[in-house]
């Protein structure tokens, strides 16, 4: 029961906030984003908690001014995402503006394939939407599988729609397909700031130790292709910002997976910088340092870290709610 009222109630997302007015799906963003923030639930508590980390002698207040608009932020995600299957490829277009894309651009128009990462920043379906429809750009990304089914066939269909090739989170079949795809000098995005599947690299972040999955790495050495990192944001204008970071290079020396653990910590770098700029379009409602997260159980095998792509099929947490246990 539970799961078929999380899928009717993204769909009536889907349906009804893609109707209203623009200012009316920000007022009612805000709305919902203000109302959670006030239930105080344990996504709101894990998201300052995330913060302290990412902004160290923040007292209570600053952080629950971090909180809310972190809040508002995430709901922005929310409000825009939903209503991005009727926004024409102009509004798409201008509704972005990324820093130093030509570091993207560039390197595919000399025939060799990106590995784009990003943190859970901002909007990155909006970014998707603005590489296929606002320059033209098709690119490849994975999903986890959610429950109940039917809604991650909703996430795929979106994704889809907007022009996007998705790949199940399924083992080796999605680290061949990406990589084929990269070898023929195509584009694969991935949200890469979180570890799905327990194998990851353990990274420095924010000086403490957290897991990030080892895939975008492991992609790049194996087809190089060149990874380049990103990130996101808002600010007061209704236009998304982004920064495109200089390619992560492998490391002349070291075993394979000595030099994934090097670019994957390089990679988490390039998105501390851009996370503690902005540290309220951080939409992280989850565990994600080590401190925090429970031992794995059972035995982590080689195989995880090969396609820990990292990506996941919507935002971080089960709905506007965030709660701890929803994936993105």
């Amino acid at each position: 029961m539970r799961e078929r009222m999380t899928d009717a109630l993204y769909g009536l997302g889907w349906g009804a906030v893609k109707r209203l007015p623009e200012p009316a799906a920000a007022v009612l963003g805000r709305t919902i984003a203000d109302a959670a923030w006030r239930r105080r639930g344990q996504g709101v508590l894990r998201l300052e908690a995330n913060y302290a980390r990412v902004v160290p002698g923040a007292g209570p207040e600053r952080l629950a001014e971090l909180s809310r608009a972190g809040m508002r932020s995430y709901l922005r995600y929310w409000m825009e995402s939903f209503r991005l299957p009727v926004w024409d490829a102009a509004r798409i277009r201008d509704g972005v503006e990324v820093t130093d894309l030509h570091r993207l651009t560039d390197t595919l128009g000399s025939g060799r394939g990106v590995i784009l990462a990003l943190p859970h920043m901002g909007n990155w379906d909006l970014a998707g939407a603005y590489l296929t429809t606002g320059l033209g750009i098709p690119f490849t990304t994975v999903a986890e599988r959610l429950r109940p089914e039917t809604l991650y066939d909703r996430f795929v269909a979106y994704r889809e729609g907007l022009g996007m090739e998705v790949l199940p989170h399924t083992g080796g079949a999605a680290f061949g397909t990406l990589a084929r795809r990269l070898r023929a000098g195509g584009l694969v995005a991935l949200v890469a700031d979180r570890d799905l599947s327990s194998s990851g690299v353990e990274v420095d972040f924010f000086g403490e130790p957290a897991r990030m999955p080892a895939g975008p790495a492991m992609l790049a050495m194996q087809t190089g292709a060149v990874l380049l990192p990103a990130y996101l944001w808002f600010d007061e204008t209704p236009v998304m910002k982004g920064r495109v970071l200089p390619p992560v290079q492998a490391p002349a020396e070291g075993t394979r997976r000595e030099k994934a653990a090097a670019m994957t910590q390089a990679v988490a770098d390039g998105f501390a910088a851009g996370i503690a700029e902005h540290p309220e379009d951080w939409h992280m409602l989850q565990r994600l340092w080590s401190a925090d997260i429970a031992p794995p159980t059972g035995t982590e095998t080689g195989a995880g870290t090969e396609t820990g792509a990292g990506t996941e099929p919507g935002p971080a947490g089960p709905g506007p709610a965030g709660g701890e246990a929803g994936k993105r």
